[in-house]
């Protein structure tokens, strides 16, 4: 499936109109959901491999993250991961928690199907699709990680409400971590830094945790570099922002 229409050209978000939401879904954030034709070994595992460890569908009814891995000692999710590089390091480095990747570009999730399939790993499970459902579905203070990695940056003005950070997705990601819990936005594009901070620093029951002299460029420890962020698209070094939530 190749969706040929062009994201700015989708229907205009109305937030004092609840009915646009009731007939259009939300906003998109993300553009083509798929380019170039998947190969075939990895079209093969979408058949053989992600019904073992796709995420229930979030429409169908809440989701129980105890269900999905019962072993689990935490809980991440990673929200548009890409090619899954990341998601699958993180995954082969914590294998005691439960990592859940949301990405709805289908060559993205083809990759990251090869990299759990080569790695062995058990404690992934994917949704091919937009995160927010999926968000929706969890219970509160159900996760100990967010991660959210070069998002699409929208960068004309008029198409920054496609930007998935938003007021309400703060909202909805400090209502999702467990208290003590973390949620990480890596951004290259400079205005999308200062656009996240400043939603995130308004959100009821988020603190900001500071790199050493407030260094917005300081890597996290535990970050894993992907072939995306090697290919410096942006306008500036990747920028860093953490935030815990409060007890």
């Amino acid at each position: 499936m190749t969706d040929k229409s062009d994201p700015a050209d989708l229907p205009a978000f109305d937030s004092d109109r609840p009915e646009w939401a009731q007939a259009h879904g939300p906003l998109r954030s993300f553009g083509r959901i798929k380019s170039r034709p998947i190969k075939a070994r990895q079209a093969a595992l979408f058949d053989t491999l992600m019904p073992q460890i796709a995420v229930p569908d979030p429409t169908k009814g809440p989701i129980d993250p105890a269900a999905l891995m019962p072993e689990a000692k935490q809980v991440w999710l990673e929200i548009g991961f890409g090619g899954g590089e990341h998601l699958a390091e993180q995954a082969g480095r914590n294998p005691e928690a439960l990592m859940i990747g949301c990405e709805p570009f289908l060559n993205g999730v083809a990759s990251a199907l090869r990299h759990v399939e080569e790695g062995g790993l058990k404690n992934v499970r994917l949704h091919a699709d937009d995160a927010r459902a999926v968000m929706t579905a969890l219970p509160d203070a159900s996760l100990d990680r967010v991660m959210i990695l070069f998002p699409d940056p929208w960068h004309k003005v008029r198409h920054n409400k496609r930007r998935f950070l938003q007021d309400e997705t703060a909202v909805e990601i400090a209502r999702l971590l467990k208290p003590g819990g973390r949620v990480r936005f890596v951004t290259d594009w400079l205005d999308y830094a200062e656009w996240a901070l400043e939603r995130l620093e308004r959100t009821p029951g988020l603190t900001r945790i500071m790199a050493e002299g407030e260094d917005w460029f300081a890597v996290s420890a535990d970050h894993v570099v992907t072939r995306y962020e090697e290919k410096k698209l942006g306008d500036t070094a990747p920028i860093f922002l953490e935030f815990e939530r409060r007890a």
